[in-house]
């Protein structure tokens, strides 16, 4: 698990049996978990968690999409990739890619909406500059 100088955060992974569905790659839906895993690994790298609690706020999804372009393996060594693009007032994209190790071939690209909230309320909040300041963005190319 790493961030990169180009503001994306790494992690390797090797495909467990447990991800492959019935048709021999991984399921579609393991994916998305995935997705979400890497988001709280990074925001808990970079010191998110403490502070969100703190001010009793959590982040949720309001949206994700997830393409597919190549199927991937039990055994396979992928590289995932997220980082996140924008922030504004309340909400936060995030992007990732799926690429496999050794061929560098992208597997999947994906993206989730996220939107901070109070917890007791469930309402929208603000983003606090003291969570904003903890971003690096990184703007879409092209």
């Amino acid at each position: 698990m790493s961030t990169e100088n180009d503001g994306k955060y790494r992690q390797l992974m090797t495909i467990p049996a447990g991800a492959i569905d019935e048709n021999g790659h991984v399921n579609n839906v393991q994916y998305l978990q995935w997705m979400q895993d890497i988001a709280v690994s990074h925001y808990s790298d970079m010191g998110g968690s403490a502070p969100t609690q703190s001010l009793g706020a959590t982040w949720v999804v309001r949206s994700h999409m997830i393409e597919y372009f190549r199927p991937a393996f039990e055994g396979d060594e992928i590289e995932v990739r997220t980082w996140v693009v924008n922030l504004r007032m309340v909400r936060s994209r995030r992007r990732y890619e799926f690429s496999r190790k050794d061929d560098g071939s992208l597997l999947v690209k994906g993206e989730t909406d996220w939107v901070f909230v109070d917890v007791a309320s469930g309402r929208p909040l603000a983003i606090p500059e003291n969570i904003a300041g903890l971003f690096t963005l990184v703007p879409d190319e092209g």
